[in-house]
């Protein structure tokens, strides 16, 4: 079993596992209460241009040729980038994977230029805020709180300390997930 990370785009048809099953578990958990078109909408609101170099990546984790994770970030403003669509298959949930996708998306961003990660999840994500606030993220709420009344729920990242020398290459095509920086 070998995870390696392909950094392709939104169009690739091996990110169509991550996009259906998005629109899936957001339109479960959330119907039309943020669009009255569901989840496909929200999916749907950035080009996949947003998604490419040199502002932007979208990177899949696969598995024996099989798309089992992935993400995305574009440009936020100068120094940040945003990180959307971060997904694991649910089938192989409670593994490290979502952590995984983002050590590398974070490392992805630094080599990009980027100093710090904003994001957001839904209200109705606890797995998803949980992960956030024990991998560094700070929430940009108030975590006591119903996390309904904010709806959208952000979180910020310093990654400066990921800057490296302009040595190494910042569009890698393929890297084994797990594997030195």
């Amino acid at each position: 079993m070998s995870d390696t990370f392909l950094y392709t785009s939104p169009l690739d048809p091996r990110a169509k596992p991550l996009i259906d099953e998005l629109i899936y578990e957001y339109d479960s958990r959330y119907g039309t209460y943020f669009n009255a078109e569901g989840a496909a909408a929200e999916l749907n609101r950035y080009p996949p241009e947003a998604f490419a170099p040199p502002d932007g990546n979208f990177l899949l984790l696969i598995r024996d040729g099989e798309t089992i994770g992935g993400g995305a970030f574009k440009n936020y403003d100068g120094r940040t980038a945003e990180f959307k669509r971060i997904w694991t298959r649910s089938d192989l949930r409670r593994q490290g994977l979502a952590r995984k996708v983002l050590v590398e998306l974070e490392a992805q961003a630094a080599r990009q230029g980027y100093l710090r990660i904003y994001l957001t999840t839904g209200f109705r994500q606890p797995e998803a805020v949980g992960l956030y606030l024990n991998y560094g993220y700070t929430a940009l709420f108030d975590t006591s709180a119903d996390p309904e009344i904010y709806k959208s729920l952000p979180f910020e990242k310093d990654i400066s300390h990921l800057a490296e020398p302009a040595l190494e290459d910042a569009e890698p095509r393929l890297r084994v997930a797990g594997a030195c920086h």
